[in-house]
């Protein structure tokens, strides 16, 4: 892969994520496939995306602030902001990919403000 390939897979997962195309970010996404949080964790491509909707209920934009990309890897650093109490969330998430893929993706923020809305 090179790191053209990475970032056309890695945005076109991130751009159809926030605009809440499930089928789109899903295609981006290898079968044998992770994903973590520190919310939740899943093995299903389509699985961990089951909550979007509600998600993005709560999104009024999102901030590209960074992106980092390898030949198999990437980095996006972003700001999503919610109509919550949360309000802006400073968000980092890491990719790998294989033969054009995402196999994992790890995302990383404070999970702490979200456990009290969830509950």
């Amino acid at each position: 892969m090179t790191e053209t390939q990475t970032r056309q897979a890695v945005r076109a997962y991130h751009e159809a994520r926030f605009r809440g195309d499930i089928p789109a970010a899903t295609a981006q996404l290898a079968t044998d496939f992770t994903f973590s949080s520190p919310l939740m964790s899943s093995t299903d491509p389509e699985g961990h995306l089951k909550d979007l909707p509600a998600f993005l209920s709560v999104v009024t934009g999102v901030d590209l602030l960074s992106e980092l990309y390898g030949e198999a890897e990437a980095t996006l650093v972003y700001d999503v902001y919610t109509a919550t109490p949360v309000g802006a969330q400073r968000t980092a998430e890491h990719f790998r990919l294989d033969d054009g893929k995402i196999t994992s993706i790890v995302l990383i923020f404070d999970g702490t403000p979200w456990q009290e809305i969830m509950a």
